[in-house]
């Protein structure tokens, strides 16, 4: 992304799982705000979803009337949810950010470790095919080093890097990977096939592949 990335960051992530709850809220629209009503909390859903297809499908700048209109709800409604345009734009990166994050923590289970660590990178691909306008419009506002921006990197870095040693620790994938490593590749394939999406799987077939143990000598 014109020399910087929203989707991993130059900093270490410790020792210490990120917890995502710090970040966001299911119950309100920020961090210790009062639970909402269990209607309200429908309508807010409601929004999200329509804002994450409108904003996948014709750009951060999608008309706010048409979201409501697709959420069954009126705009005086996405106003009290979302008071600006850059508040729902938020909302989503940070609604999808969880959403590829408990993709991972859900395969964290699976038997297979490698099978685990390379159906998440095919989650991270999807979402950073479908969230590029969106993630360029919130850097552009807020900056590369926001809360937003270096929370969302971290929490999806943090993501990786345990898939990748439970991987390691199997003999999936070759030891001298990093998490960073992956997040670069999976970064590169996203910005290499922007004008080509149907290579999208051959090259990612091919990384993953590049990063498979090989048997000693």
């Amino acid at each position: 992304m014109e020399g910087h990335s929203v989707y991993y960051t130059e900093a270490t992530s410790g020792s210490q799982p990120i917890k995502f709850g710090a970040m966001t809220s299911t119950t309100g629209t920020s961090p210790g705000a009062p639970p909402l009503r269990a209607d309200a909390r429908r309508n807010r859903d409601r929004l999200l979803a329509a804002a994450t297809t409108a904003f996948a499908e014709h750009g951060a700048d999608a008309p706010l009337e048409d979201i409501a209109r697709q959420a069954g709800v009126g705009i005086g409604t996405l106003y009290r949810h979302f008071p600006t345009r850059l508040a729902l734009q938020e909302g989503v990166f940070r609604s999808q950010v969880e959403t590829v994050c408990d993709h991972g923590r859900e395969l964290a289970d699976a038997p297979s470790a490698g099978d685990a660590f390379a159906a998440w990178l095919r989650v991270m691909g999807g979402f950073l095919v479908t969230k590029r306008g969106l993630s360029h419009a919130l850097i552009a506002t807020l900056g590369k080093d926001s809360e937003l921006i270096s929370s969302c990197s971290q929490v999806l870095r943090a993501t990786a890097e345990r898939l990748l040693d439970r991987a390691q620790q199997a003999g999936a994938v070759r030891q001298d990977v990093t998490a960073m490593d992956v997040m670069r590749l999976i970064h590169g394939i996203t910005m290499a096939t922007e004008q080509a999406p149907e290579e999208s799987e051959r090259l990612l077939s091919l990384m993953l592949d590049g990063l498979k143990a090989r048997p000693a000598g």
